[in-house]
């Protein structure tokens, strides 16, 4: 169930304006004619990718008479970087690895080039 949340995270998360979206609701809860404002697109196109972030669980949407603010929801933002930071620590040990395994052939290197110059 977790891996269908992290899909439609990945899936909002692709798309440039719901990232643009996504850091503007970060700094609090605003209306979407608001979010619409900085995007050279109609306010029913910022409704789509609203959706999209709706459906994938990062936003939330309410109604406060004439006012329809959208919130910011970090959860899914925060799984997501948890099954990355999985990734994360796999690379940094294989580079760890390769590292020695790298120090480990110049001292090899060193070692032999002395014997081989006297």
């Amino acid at each position: 169930m977790l891996s269908d949340h992290l899909s439609a995270t990945f899936a909002a998360l692709s798309d440039p304006t719901r990232r643009a979206i996504l850091a503007r609701l970060a700094s609090g809860e605003t209306s979407v004619t608001e979010l619409a404002a900085p995007f050279e697109m109609t306010t029913p196109a910022v409704t789509k990718h609203l959706k999209v972030l709706e459906r994938a669980g990062l936003i939330t949407r309410s109604r406060q008479a004439q006012w329809r603010p959208c919130q910011l929801n970090a959860m899914p933002l925060h799984q997501a970087a948890d099954f990355i930071e999985q990734y994360r620590q796999f690379w940094e040990q294989s580079f760890d690895r390769l590292d020695a395994y790298l120090k480990t052939m110049q001292k090899k290197e060193r070692k032999n080039g002395r014997k081989n110059k006297k």
